[in-house]
């Protein structure tokens, strides 16, 4: 028998993860189509058009399911985590419809005049569209950051003598020191997302020899972008978002490292399997000394482990371990595709090496994988806690939902979001076969 709490958290997980998947593109895509867009303006050249546009059709489509998939995940609040909406409410009830008012029919509105104000507009005014296209899509992912970033590390809050918090600063949740580098890891993630979509269907096209204008320049694109993605996904935003983990949640840290005991000097470990009843790392590969530097700066800081804790305070060690680790050995690949298109690229030999089309192509999946890898690693190692030292995820729920209502709108949840993940598929799958037009090639 399941409780009550796993299967809100189950639900919540499972809807969440599944709608994340469109804001990946959408806050990647848009960025690149005003890049599209002011090359254009800037050149004339209708190359530069030509993407914009084809791209625009399948970030319209992206954003609709975004849209669709993210309703739900407003109802549960109030369906499933009553008792954290009623606690936390004053604060995330500031940044949540800010999303929603504002970047989202920003968005919406400009996508919608980009879409069918080409040739009806002023170019310029076509071109603003395009760039406001991308704001309102980064501006939507600040604001869902900022909320998170605050059940990560909360500011900003006064507690009520009947227990719950009211917000006393605004500026302090919008500037949390937590939601800087955390959203520009996540923006950065979803940028070497849209760059490898980019470069995937582009390879696809030369693999085909079709559309050969359209598909070398979304190639070449892909590759430089993606190289700069992929090593900026690293350092500096991955290393100083891990400085929030090191200095806000240092028990996250030490589940995300393995790392069991108290070290000087903290070995990296590079691979291993966690033993939680033994505490210990099985067959483990370690970088000595390494994560005390990658922490603190210094190969010989003291890092706390994992039995420095209460047992009931540790995240699911296995889950947020193999996670982190996922996340950082694609993040590795990334960089390692990305410099050999580079290198092809200088060698003039990019769009003839059709094995390595085929590595471009394949890939587009894994960044997806690793965005969502990214986001279990910060949702689940926070855990016990739903906000961070305030409120722990069993004392968030709604009392009175019972397990089996939870696991039969999650079975309802799982056949709806089947029916539009292959929705999607077919209206995507439609415009790359028919690809940009004659007329526009």
């Amino acid at each position: 028998m399941i409780d009550a709490v796993f299967a809100h958290r189950i639900q919540f997980a499972f809807t969440v993860m599944f709608h994340y998947l469109f804001p990946i593109l959408t806050m990647g895509l848009g960025f690149f189509i005003a890049v599209l867009s002011t090359m254009h303006l800037a050149s004339d050249d209708p190359r530069y058009a030509t993407a914009a546009r084809f791209w625009a059709r399948i970030f319209a489509i992206n954003f609709a399911l975004g849209v669709v998939t993210g309703i739900p995940l407003e109802f549960e609040f109030g369906t499933n985590w009553s008792r954290f909406s009623a606690f936390g409410g004053g604060v995330f009830g500031q940044t949540l419809p800010l999303e929603g008012v504002y970047a989202f029919f920003l968005e919406s509105g400009f996508l919608g005049l980009f879409l069918f104000g080409e040739g009806r507009v002023p170019r310029v005014v076509h071109w603003l569209a395009g760039i406001g296209v991308s704001a309102g899509s980064l501006l939507s992912g600040y604001f869902i950051v900022a909320t998170d970033a605050w059940m990560q590390h909360p500011v900003g809050y006064a507690v009520d003598p009947s227990g719950g918090i009211h917000l006393k600063s605004f500026w302090a949740v919008l500037l949390n020191p937590y939601a800087g580098w955390q959203y520009a890891h996540t923006i950065n993630g979803a940028l070497l997302a849209a760059a490898f979509v980019i470069g995937g269907v582009g390879a696809f096209y030369l693999l085909l020899n079709r559309h050969p204008e359209f598909a070398r320049l979304s190639v070449k694109m892909a590759v430089i972008a993606g190289l700069i993605l992929s090593l900026t996904q690293l350092f500096p935003t991955g290393d100083m978002d891990s400085h929030n983990v090191v200095q806000y949640q240092p028990t996250k840290l030490a589940t995300m490292e393995g790392l069991f005991e108290t070290a000087k000097g903290a070995p990296l470990a590079i691979i291993g399997m966690p033993d939680t009843q033994n505490s210990r790392l099985i067959d483990p590969v370690f970088v000595p000394d390494f994560l005390s530097f990658l922490a603190y700066g210094n190969f010989h800081a003291t890092v706390s482990g994992l039995t420095t804790y209460p047992k009931d305070l540790w995240p699911p060690v296995e889950l947020t371990y193999y996670a982190y680790h996922i996340m950082v050995g694609l993040g590795t690949i990334f960089i390692a595709i990305m410099l050999l298109g580079v290198f092809f690229l200088w060698r003039r030999r990019l769009f003839q090496s059709r094995w390595y089309l085929w590595i471009l192509m394949l890939a587009f999946p894994f960044p997806y994988i690793a965005n969502e890898a990214g986001w279990v690693v910060a949702e689940v190692g926070r855990q016990p806690w739903l906000v961070y030292g305030l409120l722990k995820t069993a004392q968030g729920t709604s009392a009175n939902v019972a397990v089996g209502e939870t696991v039969f709108t999650t079975l309802g949840f799982a056949g709806v979001y089947l029916m539009l993940g292959l929705l999607f598929l077919l209206l995507v799958g439609r415009l790359i076969h028919q690809g940009p037009s004659e007329a526009e090639v």
